[in-house]
């Protein structure tokens, strides 16, 4: 290949007669390599998963849940040839850009696990050509780039960082339901090693993006990513701790976030059964992770007098706001037991029907779902657990038929097809007339008034009864 330099690039770039090479097809990459080859670039799309490979290169999608023109965009892209899947990383070195949208998840002690993320490096590592653009999509701890990602491509490469190749950080700002939709209008932090390299980025992205593209840096754009996310974290968690602050003391958490948000510049998040996913769990971890390996600025030689001075900076609202997120399945759990010995049952030998097993709702997407908690909790008491869910192939079927016998039935998901369930179909099938609602579907005094051992996140039962 002849060496280019970034001037060259953007210019095949504008031309899009640049190959596009995206590593890991799941939620982002695929809807990415789709997006880029709509648009005329011929794209490649490496992916460890053979299974998955080949699905692609048939033309059908391996997302299943609900996911507007995704199926229809890739068998139009796999027709035209523009776009193929392949689990050989010697087809990058035709690829002019490379974009890494592998998962970056963390370990039991919520520090980050990079495996995939180094496994792409190093697979690429020693085939980069020249004049290359790299970048890296995936969620980071800030600091990653500057720190991890540019010295291991400049150690496998061999070849000088900005100047025989060129580098950049541009998180995804996407959630399953809304891939496409999200990529085309949401405004992306376009972090580069340099500020060339960012215009060169902006160029590319702007073939897809219709918002707004922000030129920056490396740390400000992964401190963005994990910021916004660590916010929502943070969000959610005041709304679940008011939620449990409604039930002790007797009110009905939605009827006052309705009226909270009556008022000018508030905006409560929904409470519910738990946060799932594969950022929102994670990436304040990676924000924080990335405090955790620096100072706070105070150094050794620079002592003061005040010893209370010298401490470091440690965060404890986001991990707070973690702890109360991750504790809301277990929240569910109790209240499924307080529902049960209502009936004069226990957890223990019951049969229970999980409604929802993906984290979203009309999602097939299970990374990090409250419901896999729920369902350790229940079973660890003794209950037997049956789940469906509509998006899922392994707990798909008729709801009812898998209510059927069950002694109660806890609602973890809001897919739309609950929200058209109709509670006295339900009850006819279920041994006994319990419903725990953990994403708000059904009128709780309705339910309580028919005769409906009901309980739900937010609800008291005396706010239930007024």
């Amino acid at each position: 290949m002849i060496d280019l330099s970034l001037q060259d690039l953007q210019q095949m770039i504008e031309d899009q007669t640049a190959p596009i090479a995206v590593i890991g097809l799941g939620y982002v990459g695929l809807s990415v390599a789709c997006e880029f080859a709509r648009i005329g670039f011929q794209v490649i799309g490496i992916e460890q998963r053979q299974e998955r490979v080949a699905q692609i290169n048939q033309g059908l999608s391996p997302i299943t849940g609900e996911e507007p023109g995704l199926a229809e965009l890739l068998a139009s892209m796999i027709a035209s040839g523009r776009l193929r899947a392949s689990t050989d990383y010697h087809e990058l070195t035709n690829c002019r850009v490379i974009l890494i949208a592998v998962e970056t998840p963390i370990d039991e002690f919520n520090r980050p696990e990079y495996l995939a993320l180094r496994r792409a490096l190093l697979g690429m590592g020693a085939l980069l050509q020249p004049g290359t653009l790299v970048i890296v999509e995936s969620t980071l701890s800030p600091g990653s780039m500057q720190k991890m990602v540019a010295p291991l491509l400049v150690e496998t490469s061999g070849l000088t960082l900005s100047r025989d190749f060129f580098l950049g950080y541009c998180p995804e700002r996407v959630m399953p339901g809304k891939l496409l939709s999200n990529l085309r209008s949401v405004s992306r932090a376009v972090g580069g090693m340099t500020t060339e390299t960012a215009q060169v980025m902006a160029t590319l992205y702007r073939h897809i993006v219709l918002a707004d593209l922000d030129l920056t840096d490396c740390i400000t754009a992964e401190l963005v990513k994990t910021v916004e996310n660590a916010y929502r974290d943070v969000q959610i968690a005041f709304a679940n701790e008011a939620a449990l602050i409604c039930e002790a003391v007797g009110g009905d958490v939605w009827k006052v976030r309705q009226l909270v948000n009556k008022s000018p510049f508030r905006q409560m998040h929904l409470p519910g059964a738990g946060v799932g996913g594969h950022c929102i769990p994670k990436d304040p971890w990676l924000l924080v992770d990335g405090v955790s390996r620096v100072t706070s600025g105070i150094h050794a030689d620079e002592k003061l007098a005040d010893s209370r001075l010298e401490e470091e900076f440690s965060p404890t609202l986001i991990p707070s706001a973690r702890r109360i997120n991750d504790n809301m399945p277990m929240h569910v759990a109790s209240l499924l037991a307080q529902s049960l010995a209502e009936a004069g049952l226990s957890l223990k030998g019951a049969q229970i029907l999980i409604l929802g097993f993906a984290y979203l709702e009309d999602s097939d997407d299970t990374r990090n779902s409250p419901s896999a908690s729920l369902v350790e909790v229940l079973q660890d008491h003794g209950a037997k657990v049956i789940i469906h869910d509509p998006y899922i192939q392994q707990f798909q079927g008729e709801v009812l038929a898998r209510a059927a016998g069950c002694d109660a039935a806890v609602i973890m998901v809001s897919h739309s097809p609950y929200l058209a369930l109709d509670p006295q179909d339900l009850r006819s099938v279920l041994h006994w007339p319990i419903l725990v609602d953990g994403r708000h579907v059904f009128d709780g005094p309705a339910l309580r008034k028919a005769g409906w051992i009901y309980r739900a996140v937010g609800q008291s039962l005396e706010s239930m009864q007024a």
